[in-house]
């Protein structure tokens, strides 16, 4: 038994807060090398910005401040013009962690779930880093766990929490040997229905990022993604288990999506291929291969999802 509990508590296994915290430098690193300073010496430094956006151009009227003076207009008309400014867009995220039971499975650095909760932990610290507001949606075959939406550090660090607690249930649950998976009637229920939750938890404007295998989809996928799209911006993350070559040659036990267990045996190269970018229910998704390190995944991410949704 004790060689169980050590396995269960094995990097790749454990989900565990202190190493979703420990991925907030990481995050912020990966992929965006640093502004020199306009000093001798080349010194590297953060560029500050005014956390403002240009919203307009129009005419000079007394008071307005003349630092704000627009020089290409004034020369093109003849007459002083101004620049108006607004507050940047609060970047809004809700992250959807699948921890459903078929996401729990893995031969390679670490099971899919952890490798999912990894990702969406990385974007996470981008988003509150940058002054937004991040949530969490975990889908299980139980009842969904939820952080609502919040800035700062205090906002990632109820994400970890409800995700760390949510792999740590459904781990216990498949333990256990529960058929039902944590009391469900279905051990892996469709993911279009958890969809439906993103609608009421993120507002209008906001990125809602699904990390899942996307394995029993359910037939409206499409549909609740296109229903998503209207007002949000939905994106995918597609995490496989290893790119072609990783997994050693044997007998891999599986469970198919019906629930019926099976033995596949692999020569070793035949393992899922990640590609850069693939279809899911007709939505492009970037592929994330749970074998590789998280310094990889993170340089992604950071590419990706460093400056917010594709315009």
């Amino acid at each position: 038994m004790s060689g169980s509990v050590a396995a269960l508590e094995a990097p790749g296994v454990a989900l565990t807060a202190p190493d979703l915290i420990a991925l907030r430098p990481l995050a912020l690193t990966a992929g965006r090398p640093d502004a020199l300073a306009a000093l001798p010496g080349g010194f590297a430094t953060r560029a500050k910005g005014r956390g403002l956006e240009m919203a307009d151009v129009r005419e000079y009227v007394a008071g307005d401040d003349l630092r704000h003076l627009d020089r290409g207009a004034t020369a093109r008309t003849g007459r002083l013009h101004v620049r108006e400014f607004q507050e940047e867009r609060d970047r809004i995220v809700l992250l959807i962690a699948d921890f459903r039971p078929s996401m729990v499975w893995g031969v390679t650095r670490a099971l899919r779930s952890v490798a999912a909760a990894e990702a969406l932990a990385l974007i996470g610290w981008q988003v509150v880093e940058a002054g937004g507001r991040a949530g969490v949606l975990v889908v299980r075959a139980g009842e969904p766990m939820i952080a609502a939406p919040r800035g700062r550090v205090r906002g990632m660090l109820d994400v970890i929490g409800v995700l760390v607690e949510a792999h740590a249930e459904v781990v216990a649950a498949l333990v256990e040997g529960q058929g039902s998976r944590t009391g469900a009637a279905d051990p892996d229920p469709p993911l279009d229905r958890a969809l439906a939750q993103a609608e009421r938890l993120a507002p209008a404007g906001a990125e809602v990022i699904l990390a899942s295998g996307f394995d029993q989809t359910g037939p409206g996928l499409g549909d609740r993604l296109g229903q998503l799209a209207r007002r949000r911006e939905p994106r995918l993350l597609r995490i496989v288990d290893a790119q072609r070559g990783q997994l050693p040659a044997g007998v891999y036990p599986i469970q198919l999506p019906d629930g019926r267990r099976a033995r596949v045996h692999l020569d070793g190269g035949a393992a899922t291929e990640a590609a850069e970018e693939v279809a899911v229910a007709d939505w492009p998704a970037l592929s994330i291969s749970a074998g590789d390190p998280v310094e990889v995944t993170a340089r992604r991410l950071a590419d990706a999802f460093g400056e917010g949704p594709p315009r």
